[in-house]
């Protein structure tokens, strides 16, 4: 039996903040992203608590009738808690050095722990859901695809689009990790 997880990137939104909506070209990708995933069989929906994830899967939550889970481990990774006007730099060392750290913030490796915890338990249920969509952020996301291929690094953060799909297929014990989503046809 093959699980798959797709693991999805909020789409465009009008800020960073937890309450932050999506734009009008991001509402408009959310009906895409439902499209995008019509013929797919879902089974199960694990979304951010944040707004801009949560109306990201919105529409195809109510196409397929399934309830959004929310998992508090899928926020986005809080860099710092202090204003940081270098942050773009401060966040590209993350990617160097895992433990590194600022103030009131979480290291790469923590944030990292946080989301593979949550695909670990998703590709370890046992239960007939075999195919689960997480939307998150885009650091996070980012730090999962480092943990499955360690030749990620912060250029792959960088070419993230809003909205962005990766699909990881449990094979034989094996994460396999493919982009699906062509941001060209969006």
């Amino acid at each position: 039996m093959i699980k798959r997880v797709y693991i999805v990137r909020h789409c465009a939104a009008q800020g960073q903040s937890p309450n932050a909506h999506l734009t009008e070209i991001g509402l408009k990708q959310a009906k895409y992203l439902a499209s995008f995933f019509n013929n797919k069989k879902i089974d199960r929906i694990i979304s951010s608590p944040s707004l801009r994830a949560i109306q990201s899967i919105e529409p195809l939550s109510h196409a397929k009738n399934i309830k959004i889970e929310i998992d508090d481990r899928l926020t986005e990774r809080i860099l710092s808690t202090r204003f940081l006007p270098d942050w773009y730099v401060k966040l590209k060392a993350t990617f160097n050095d895992m433990e590194l750290k600022y103030d009131g913030g979480e290291s790469s490796k923590e944030a990292m722990n946080r989301i593979v915890n949550v695909v670990k338990e998703v590709l370890a249920s046992v239960s007939k859901n075999k195919n689960t969509i997480i939307v998150s952020h885009g650091n996070l996301i980012s730090l999962l695809l480092k943990h499955y291929q360690r030749d990620i690094d912060f250029q792959v953060w960088e070419n993230l689009s809003n909205p962005d799909v990766f699909q990881l297929s449990n094979i034989h014990n094996k994460v396999h990790v493919n982009r699906i989503w062509d941001e060209e046809e969006a």
